[in-house]
């Protein structure tokens, strides 16, 4: 009866060329931030302060230049309410209840915001519209 001679695993074969440092202080854990936050973070306080300035032309375009700040403010906070959807969605999955909660209620309140800030434009496009 022949043996075949076992094959040594790869795996415990290749040894790192340095040994792991191990300073006895567990490994610290950093919060990735997602370009989408990035991304809507600065969508937020860029329409902002078009409203801001919006807010500071005395002119006959202070209606529609307000009118256009509000939509994009409404475009931004609807798609911070979907994204927190998202969050929420993946919290749930991930058994962290109170992280979901949270970020439901910041998307409740950025979608009340969403729904604010298009009733206001649709009033502002009826404004600068003028009468007729």
């Amino acid at each position: 009866m022949t043996s075949q001679p076992t094959r040594p695993d790869p795996r415990q074969m290749a040894t790192p060329a340095y040994p792991p440092f191990d300073d006895g202080e567990p490994p610290v854990r950093r919060r990735r931030v997602s370009p989408g936050v990035i991304f809507l973070a600065v969508a937020l306080i860029g329409s902002v302060a078009y409203v801001a300035y919006a807010i500071t032309v005395r002119d006959a375009s202070q209606i529609p230049l307000l009118a256009s700040g509000a939509v994009v403010l409404a475009i931004v906070f609807g798609a911070l309410a979907a994204y927190c959807l998202r969050e929420t969605w993946r919290a749930g999955l991930d058994d962290r209840g109170g992280r979901a909660m949270l970020i439901a209620l910041v998307g409740g309140g950025a979608a009340i915001a969403a729904a604010g800030c298009m009733a206001g434009a649709i009033i502002l496009f009826l404004l600068a519209g003028g009468p007729g």
